[in-house]
């Protein structure tokens, strides 16, 4: 971080001689030994930091919403307050738009009450944004300034006694203390309000990290979010599970998080597979494919239709599990050939044309099995059959085009699909 080198004897400003106190103070402290104070003073000095954590946040607010007033990053072409903030400290751009966000709605006067709170240490930085989301939600053609403030004062005595999560949900509870007569009202519409904001900002992403692990990140509704936590702490309870399971091989506790990511694959492995929607004409089923004799020996590797391969034992291990299809090379097979007995084709069939196509056939398309429809090369109506040979993998947009007029499609030598478009 840039610190100026004007010294603190020529500084005229209150706010910039207390800065460069403050930094010299640090400096004559910098090795002092934390470990040299009693327990009771650890104690006491942690408490105390976390106020000055708080006033010093504050200040910094104060001193930003002053200088945003003053384009202070006009003077080297910078972008905007937060732009020249986040360059000038190295901090995170996203952090600066919200310390510049944060600092400009203290600046306001309505929010009087809890910047003086703020500035006394008496409000944490999460606390503070907790009561700054909660009055701007307030409905603005309802709720007039002095009732802003009067809410804010009640949030700040609830924060007296609880954290910013906790305070968060009383929030929502604002118009008990406003409008006592419609508070269930607006519980209620709040809430709807947040969980349609829930929904818009749901997402998941998952990469192949290449080294047999998946990483991802989800973003849930509560509700969800809270019926996933449960699910994972039912599998990962002492109860269900053998305590040396939660020991690794040099004896030590495995970690919650572990525990939980082994519940989760718990979780994953235990769905009910026959009860999900099903694509393509089939269920949401991995398959596994693999040579009989590998199976019994314990050699080789395993196929997935996802494109993934597993140990034999991983094999063995799943061969019960609902959502595992074994399609053992060697084994018992299933009729494949329907003829004209059947228009739509089996699930064995569609299995067998999963394994076969992996995905879409059509050239150039990475559509993967479970997006994908089954095509009879030989349309149906033309006295096409419906056995496996006869049958194609296409995701519905191919699929549409197979069946498009103004499309031709012939089969590669590879068994990929190749459209032209007629002229």
């Amino acid at each position: 971080m840039e610190i100026s080198s004007t010294p603190v004897e020529g500084r005229t400003d209150r706010v910039h001689r207390f800065a460069g106190r403050a930094l010299a103070v640090l400096d004559s402290i910098e090795t002092a030994p934390a470990w040299a104070m009693t327990p009771a003073e650890q104690a006491e000095t942690l408490t105390e930091l976390a106020r000055v954590r708080a006033r010093l946040t504050e200040l910094e607010w104060r001193v930003l919403a002053a200088a945003d007033r003053n384009e202070i990053g006009a003077k080297d072409g910078s972008t905007g307050t937060a732009a020249w903030l986040a360059r000038r400290t190295r901090e995170n751009r996203t952090r600066a738009n919200g310390e510049l966000r944060g600092a400009m709605a203290l600046d306001r006067a309505v929010f009087d009450p809890t910047r003086a709170a703020f500035a006394a240490g008496a409000l944490t930085e999460d606390q503070v944004w907790v009561i700054i989301r909660a009055i701007e939600d307030l409905p603005a053609d309802e709720v007039t300034d002095d009732q802003r403030r009067v809410a804010q004062d009640h949030l700040i005595g609830l924060a007296r006694e609880h954290d910013a999560k906790t305070l968060r949900l009383l929030a929502r509870r604002l118009f008990e203390v406003l409008a006592p007569d419609e508070a269930d009202k607006r519980e209620a519409e709040a809430l709807e309000r947040e969980e349609r904001r829930a929904l818009q900002k749901t997402r998941f992403a998952m990469r192949d990290n290449g080294d047999g692990t998946h990483s991802g990140s989800f973003k849930i509704p509560s509700l969800q979010a809270g019926m996933l936590l449960k699910a994972l702490q039912a599998f990962a309870a002492p109860r269900r599970n053998d305590p040396s399971a939660w020991v690794d091989a040099d004896g030590r506790k495995v970690p919650y998080a572990t525990q939980l990511g082994h519940a989760f694959c718990d979780l994953v492995e235990h769905l009910p597979v026959d009860k999900l929607p099903r694509a393509g004409g089939k269920a949401a089923s991995v398959v596994i494919t693999m040579a009989l004799d590998q199976l019994r020996r314990g050699v080789g590797a395993a196929g997935l239709d996802t494109g993934g391969t597993i140990s034999p034992g991983e094999a063995r291990r799943m061969a019960c599990n609902a959502g595992i299809v074994p399609a053992v090379l060697g084994g018992r097979s299933e009729v494949l050939d329907l003829g004209r007995t059947a228009r739509l084709a089996s699930r064995a069939q569609v299995t067998a044309a999963d394994l076969r196509d992996r995905g879409c056939v059509a050239e150039s398309c990475d559509r993967p099995p479970a997006w994908t429809e089954k095509h009879h090369l030989v349309p149906w109506s033309e006295g096409g059959e419906t056995n496996i040979d006869d049958l194609a993998s296409l995701c519905p947009f191919h699929h549409r085009l197979a069946h498009d007029d103004r499309y031709d499609m012939h089969r590669m030598t590879n068994g990929q699909m190749r459209f032209h478009r007629r002229t």
